[in-house]
């Protein structure tokens, strides 16, 4: 069963299973976005007597929160039950790609050169580390969603802000994979 769960599922597995949480969703009137965890987050913990923002009902999100929870959870799984000692199949153009880059690929899915704690203690690691933090968070607050909640629940809705903001998102990684990260690294 383990070397089952272990191999890459067929997108029309996932794209199945995406499909009918996502009817589950509209079935009960809620909205699905990961974002909104820290907003809730910061509700729970007193956030709401401060800032207007966070004055809501947070108990009535648990539901969003126990996804969170379960994501967390998944993850933790996934790397002490189904990890294989196989490297990364990566292409070889994207192999090519991160060489001129400056980063060498290691078989891994984060290239230690990147995600280590000597990258993280540089003044380039903290930089980049910080700024995109920043641009995530002030542009996940600034589109009113995350990509997930966009791309997934307010498509799934027929939202033509979400249609605005997943055109966005895309023009965004793409100006950062072939404008910005060759000048950053």
């Amino acid at each position: 069963m383990l070397e089952i769960i272990r191999q890459p599922w067929p997108w029309y597995v996932s794209g199945t299973l995406i499909a009918l949480i996502m009817a589950l969703l509209l079935f009960f009137g809620k909205s699905f976005g990961f974002s909104s965890n820290l907003r809730t987050i910061c509700t729970a913990c007193g956030a709401g007597k401060k800032v207007d923002f966070f004055d809501f009902d947070w108990k009535s999100q648990h539901w969003n929160l126990l996804f969170l929870v379960g994501s967390v959870m998944g993850g933790v799984i996934s790397m002490l039950f189904l990890q294989t000692n196989e490297p990364l199949k990566l292409s070889a153009a994207t192999i090519h790609d991160l060489k001129n880059l400056g980063i060498i690929f290691d078989g891994q899915i984060n290239p230690k050169q990147v995600f280590s704690f000597d990258f993280l203690m540089s003044i380039k690691g903290i930089t980049v580390l910080l700024g995109g933090g920043f641009l995530v968070g002030f542009g996940s607050r600034y589109a009113g969603g995350c990509t997930s909640g966009h791309a997934i629940s307010g498509l799934s809705n027929f939202q033509t802000p979400s249609l605005l903001a997943v055109a966005g998102f895309f023009t965004g990684g793409l100006i950062m994979t072939h404008l910005l990260m060759p000048f950053i690294f």
